[in-house]
């Protein structure tokens, strides 16, 4: 499959929303990337459901959220009501993993867990084959505009061998540090999906950013 692209709208502008929206809606980009971050499980905070539902209205391609939360369960729904249609939730933020992917899939949407830095995917191997996707965070989570963290690319060649080893139909997504320079580097590795935020809405024309990073 092509490298999908999902623009992190943690970079947009938000005093004019509407056009970077609508920049992502004609671009050659997949899905709008939401990170949602309370403060807690990240040392910063990002936005919640009404920035969320505004994109949603006008967003013409799928909601991929990434939630940066302590104790992601309570909101799974909400989530789901505002048309997200691909979930992630940390690994090192939820006790009982496997049934909160249960419960992802139960109110209809694709499941995925996303990974620190610091922590390896041989940990994933007992739930890979239940998963739709992981994202590999390859900056630490929290802030935007992150330098890219170089061995996160042999991370995403051990969980490729994994997925394969398995015969998972699991995509690996991948979010932080991602520009026109390494972007091929890494769908080479395996992914499937490369989150851009600086990288995108910082360029001079961001479709064409858009265009390069999916290569």
């Amino acid at each position: 499959m092509s490298i999908i692209v999902a623009p992190s709208m943690l970079s947009a502008d938000f005093g004019n929303l509407d056009k970077d929206v609508e920049m992502v809606n004609q671009s050659e980009a997949g899905w709008f990337h939401l990170d949602i971050m309370d403060g807690v499980f990240v040392p910063n905070i990002s936005y919640g459901f009404p920035v969320v539902k505004a994109i949603a209205k006008r967003a013409k391609k799928p909601m991929d959220a990434h939630l940066m939360i302590v104790d992601p369960d309570r909101y799974l729904s909400q989530f789901k009501d505002m048309g997200v249609e691909w979930l992630s939730v940390h690994y090192e933020a939820c006790t009982h993993l496997h049934r909160t992917i249960q419960a992802i899939h139960n109110l209809g949407m694709k499941a995925g867990v996303a990974l620190n830095p610091h922590t390896p995917v041989s940990l994933l191997e007992d739930i890979l084959c239940d998963l739709d996707f992981v994202c590999l965070m390859s900056v630490n989570p929290g802030f935007g505009g992150q330098s890219f963290i170089e061995h996160s690319t042999e991370k995403v060649k051990r969980l490729k061998e994994m997925i394969v080893k398995n015969n998972c139909n699991c995509l690996i997504e991948v979010d932080g540090g991602v520009t026109t320079k390494n972007a091929a580097m890494l769908a080479e590795a395996g992914a499937d999906v490369l989150v851009a935020g600086s990288a995108v809405f910082g360029a001079a024309d961001p479709t064409e950013a858009v265009k390069l990073i999916k290569g």
